[in-house]
């Protein structure tokens, strides 16, 4: 007999190379709660402080929320988050005497 065992799939990255595959991908539900219109605010204030020959506040708001959406695709996130909680949970009961 051949042993069995289960592929997990990784979510196929989504194309993030436009500010419309960004809306897209915030539309569809992937990213943050509130970074759909997070990102709006911010890339409206990047822009308006951003000169025609000096977009860097612009690129580093779409750097910025194409990560946010990448790093919420990661299977692995919310374990590591679960981590953080459980370690800081530990701390705050070890520096009460608990």
């Amino acid at each position: 007999m051949s042993a069995q065992h289960e592929e997990t799939s990784l979510p196929v990255p989504l194309p993030l190379k436009t500010i419309g595959d960004i809306r897209a991908a915030l539309l569809s539900g992937h990213g943050f709660p509130g970074d759909r219109d997070a990102f709006e605010t911010d890339l409206q204030r990047a822009l308006e402080a951003s000169s025609e020959t000096d977009l860097k506040a612009v690129a580093a708001v779409i750097v910025d929320y194409r990560g946010r959406i990448r790093l919420y695709q990661d299977p692995d996130f919310d374990i590591a988050v679960q981590e953080g909680v459980d370690l800081a949970m530990r701390l705050k009961q070890e520096a009460r005497g608990e």
